[in-house]
């Protein structure tokens, strides 16, 4: 692991480290998704338990604090997260071999999207004890949105009475789906989109082809366009795209049948991202998602109607939160694609 954070959030860091002398209790970084907010968490814990931090701030990477933090045991931090993000086999992501069937069937479901009570609750024996060098204890939690119901009352009551030299560093990209009462107990320290240029600069470096490309259908987040970059997933979505930009019912079918495999989540992002484009031209003349399809956008938008582009989106909408479980996801993008081209024929 490196103390390093993106190249486009060093303006950021300068920002917080002049809070650093009066740091407090709960942080909330919240920002666009793919733009690297857990990194500059884990990057943050780790400077706040440096026995010797740099002057710029950053946590010097070579003392005792920084080896145990590299290897994600340091006696004084936390990570808290659903357990579908934890390494496969790993404690809390697994309950390993075992010998009676019931045990074998909890082995088998599948890892919780959701952060839960018992991941709050077993922070109380952490809080409750000296830290291990009498200096600060820190806690990243993300993605905040990911608490249910009841963890989320349990962070609360920790949040209203914080253990003393205790940070909770909480992360999230919808700052609108967390309680207010969460809010109010936070300070809310927004991290910025990276500018094209830095983004694209960054990507180039990686090595990214089409960097451009992938950088607008992410809508401008670097780390999310390395991610679709990498996934091999080009032709999956120009086989969707193509559809889009060409409404044709005969090739709806065919369609569909070379896009079942892909996860019915990706698709609707997809096309929810195609109908933003086509709403905001047909309104302000813009594009921001797939700019190379702009003539296609606009005579498409010229076709159809307000009212029904409308009620397109709204459809899709729902659908996106049926998405996660379609019975049959061939019959899920036939009738997905079928909604797209009705208002277009």
């Amino acid at each position: 692991m490196n103390n390093s954070i993106y190249p486009w959030q060093q303006d950021a860091w300068r920002q917080l480290q002049q809070q650093r002398d009066r740091m407090p209790h709960a942080i909330l970084l919240h920002g666009a998704h793919g733009i690297g907010k857990t990194v500059f968490a884990e990057r943050l814990a780790q400077a706040l338990l440096c026995d010797a931090p740099r002057t710029d701030g950053h946590a010097c990477g070579q003392c005792g604090s920084c080896g145990w933090f590299a290897q994600y045991s340091h006696p004084d931090y936390r990570r808290v997260r659903p357990e579908i993000l934890e390494p496969e086999g790993s404690e809390t992501g697994s309950e390993g071999d075992a010998d009676d069937g019931k045990k074998a069937a909890k082995t088998a479901k599948a890892p919780s999207k959701e952060i839960k009570i018992g991941q709050i609750r077993a922070l109380a024996d952490f809080m409750n004890i000296s830290t291990h060098r009498r200096g600060k204890r820190v806690i990243v939690l993300y993605p905040a949105e990911a608490l249910n119901e009841m963890a989320a009352n349990a962070l609360l009551k920790t949040l209203e009475e914080p253990a003393p030299d205790t940070v909770f560093l909480l992360v999230t990209s919808n700052i609108e789906r967390l309680l207010p009462t969460i809010l109010s107990r936070c300070r809310k320290f927004a991290l910025d989109m990276p500018s094209t240029e830095q983004a694209l600069a960054w990507l180039q470096q990686q090595g990214v082809s089409d960097a451009a490309v992938w950088l607008a259908e992410e809508g401008g987040a670097p780390l999310a366009a390395i991610t679709q970059a990498q996934s091999g997933s080009r032709e999956e979505i120009d086989v969707l795209l193509a559809l889009l930009a060409r409404p044709d019912t005969d090739a709806l079918l065919k369609t569909a049948d070379r896009l079942q495999k892909v996860p019915a989540t990706r698709l609707v992002t997809w096309l929810q991202r195609w109908l933003f484009d086509l709403i905001s031209i047909k309104l302000a003349g813009k594009v921001r998602y797939y700019p190379a399809y702009r003539t296609a956008l606009a005579a498409l938008a010229a076709r159809i109607e307000l009212d029904a582009l409308l009620l397109l989106i709204k459809t899709t909408s729902q659908r996106r939160a049926i998405a996660e479980h379609p019975l049959s996801a061939k019959l899920f993008i036939e009738d997905m694609l079928l909604d797209y081209l009705t208002p277009l024929s």
